[in-house]
């Protein structure tokens, strides 16, 4: 996936952002659709940036520690896809986007210096978004207190710790949730871990993350042992993805930060995000054919 791909996705990221064409779900015109077939171009944008950064930073290295001919190219691009994903908006999305698109130019070489200056801007703009949008407001004060607006932005939170703390060590049984009916919103997509932990208790969730471990650690195998500096770029950037994805729809559900919108790779609901972490996933085992072990 070239130039041109990445050319054709922010067409795309354009074209949800026009009142009419892009289809609004959940607050965020994310979508483009055309009958009962929809597609979610932002999803798409992350597996080809990281193809078209493990590219670029093999193709670069002996400029990646340098701000304009190795940086800012780069990043220049990251930032205009996560602007136009910030303005559908969809802060959830951005932050795996560019937080993956950042370990893979810091695998490529980077120099540290230069990433406290991009964490104190990263920090920056971080609080600026949330100042500008009430409502992400809201989800910071309904992180530190739930309980002050229960039936409000402290709703979701509630619900998932009511789904998670009652399931105990070996929950109530393979579809014998209860909060998952009308109680707990988004059940089968961002909060499908708490329906998890409900369903096959502590054991069950357990056996969930061990096995993302496992998927981790073996990618990172491969990424250590790919042929070359593009392979072992890309297989990072895959890893990188899956991994940050994991770690924020656990930590919203679990309450230990504020709730934003991510799926649990592989099992969520979802058309785009489903697939594009199978084609993920596929790419990865094909560089792993030609892993020196």
């Amino acid at each position: 996936m070239g130039k041109s791909g990445c050319s054709c996705l922010f067409h795309f990221l354009i074209l949800v952002l026009i009142p009419g064409v892009g289809l609004v779900r959940g607050g965020a015109s994310s979508w483009l659709g055309i009958g009962a077939f929809s597609i979610q171009p932002s999803e798409f944008m992350k597996v080809a940036l990281i193809v078209f950064l493990a590219k670029y930073l093999s193709e670069h290295q002996k400029y990646v520690t340098t701000i304009r001919k190795g940086l800012l190219p780069s990043l220049g691009l990251v930032f205009l896809a996560f602007g136009l994903i910030m303005l559908q908006p969809d802060l959830g999305t951005g932050t795996v986007l560019v937080t993956t698109c950042m370990v893979m130019i810091f695998i490529a070489g980077a120099r540290i210096k230069h990433f406290v200056f991009m964490g104190l801007f990263g920090v920056a703009g971080v609080c600026a978004l949330i100042i500008s949008a009430p409502y992400r407001i809201k989800r910071i004060t309904s992180f530190l207190n739930p309980w002050h607006d229960p039936l409000g932005s402290g709703f979701q939170i509630i619900q998932s710790l009511l789904a998670i703390g009652p399931g105990g060590l070996l929950g109530f049984g393979l579809g014998q949730s209860r909060q998952k009916y009308q109680y707990l919103p988004e059940p089968q997509t961002d909060f499908i871990f708490s329906i998890i932990s409900e369903e096959l208790g502590f054991i069950g969730a357990g056996f969930v993350l061990l096995l993302f471990c496992l998927l981790m650690w073996r990618g990172i195998r491969i990424a250590i042992g790919a042929p070359d500096l593009f392979g072992s770029l890309l297989a990072v950037g895959i890893v990188g993805m899956i991994a940050i994805q994991v770690m924020i729809n656990i930590a919203v559900v679990t309450g230990l930060m504020p709730v934003t919108g991510i799926t649990l790779p592989f099992l969520s609901y979802g058309g785009s995000s489903l697939t594009l972490m199978l084609v993920s996933i596929g790419v990865l085992l094909n560089i792993s054919r030609y892993t020196r072990f």
